[in-house]
């Protein structure tokens, strides 16, 4: 069934939201299996609030999910997120993996792949599943990798950095491969389980951001860990989506200015990579749950619709190539 998708417009530092008309799928046939690894620290687990709406901790409920699909600017282009009996859509074409505190959870591409477990938030996954969902005729897996409060310097450490190799990258290297060892579990309806790493998203930078040494290491550390990714997958031209720490939108702190440049000068040491303006996409905190969580984007679920929407139409530039 054809859909109409989003397309983000990506010019400078700016992200335009656009209606598109249906665009045909890229990929002829229906194997392998296309494979995204989506990591980051906790607005790439997602925080973004799906239907809470108590008055003191959620503002009411505005700018959560539920809301957002009724008065957000946005509110036209979100409809495909429920069917016509108002529930979720789940998706038998884009699954996800991700393990989380409470064991692994994964399934057909809806709302709560976060780190919160059932179906209280959402994170970039959501909308950017659906993006690669309509992009493929293949079926699409995506591999999330994202815990929250770590960093780069430290914690996503990659090996050709000085220093210690990170426990995250060495477990982000440990899910993504039990992961792909579960694919037949994930995609039990296939008789074939032929995959392919399509492609890296990295939606991070506060941790670093709030650790004076590691701003001015972050462009290079950025650089060396999507190259060493390439290594590890024997892949030398994965496509990398970088997106930008966007948070509070386009005035921002010294030291975030230091990360956004730092990003974007990395995707252009990282062809084919493309770095996503997402400043755009900062609601105020009035219209959103989580007033107090500027680092959280508020727990505004239009925002993270459009960060998911963006680094997906990132992504499918970067295929097209």
């Amino acid at each position: 069934m054809k859909k109409q998708i989003l397309k983000a417009v990506i010019s400078g530092a700016v992200a335009l939201v656009v209606l598109s008309c249906p665009v045909l799928a890229q990929q002829a046939g229906k194997s392998p299996i296309k494979v995204f690894i989506l990591a980051g620290q906790s607005n790439m687990q997602g925080q973004g609030v799906v239907s809470m709406n108590g008055e003191k901790d959620y503002n009411g409920g505005k700018g959560n999910l539920v809301w957002s699909m009724e008065h957000s600017r946005s509110a036209p282009i979100m409809k495909h997120l429920k069917d016509a009996k108002g529930e979720w859509v789940v998706r038998d074409d884009v699954k996800v993996w991700y393990k989380i505190g409470r064991g692994i959870t994964k399934g057909g591409l809806t709302v709560g792949f976060t780190g919160y477990g059932g179906k209280s938030h959402i994170g970039p996954e959501l909308q950017f599943g659906h993006v690669m969902g309509d992009y493929f005729e293949n079926p699409v897996l995506l591999i999330k990798t994202a815990w929250g409060g770590k960093s780069l310097y430290q914690d996503f450490r990659p090996p050709s950095s000085d220093g210690t190799v990170g426990p995250c990258y060495t477990q982000m290297l440990a899910e993504v491969r039990e992961a792909l060892a579960d694919i037949k579990n994930i995609f039990p309806e296939r008789t074939n389980h032929e995959y392919e790493i399509a492609g890296f998203v990295w939606q991070h930078g506060w941790n670093d951001m709030c650790t004076k040494p590691a701003i001015p290491e972050y462009e290079q550390n950025l650089v060396n860990l999507v190259n060493d990714l390439r290594k590890e997958f024997k892949n030398p031209k994965m496509p990398v989506v970088i997106g930008e720490l966007g948070n509070g939108g386009e005035k921002c702190s010294p030291d975030m200015l230091a990360i956004r440049n730092a990003e974007k000068a990395a995707a252009a040491k990282l062809a084919p990579a493309v770095f996503v303006a997402t400043h755009d996409f900062a609601r105020p905190p009035a219209e959103s749950p989580n007033v107090s969580h500027g680092h959280h984007w508020f727990g505004n679920a239009e925002s993270y619709f459009l960060i998911g929407n963006a680094l997906g139409e990132g992504m499918k530039e970067l295929l097209r190539q």
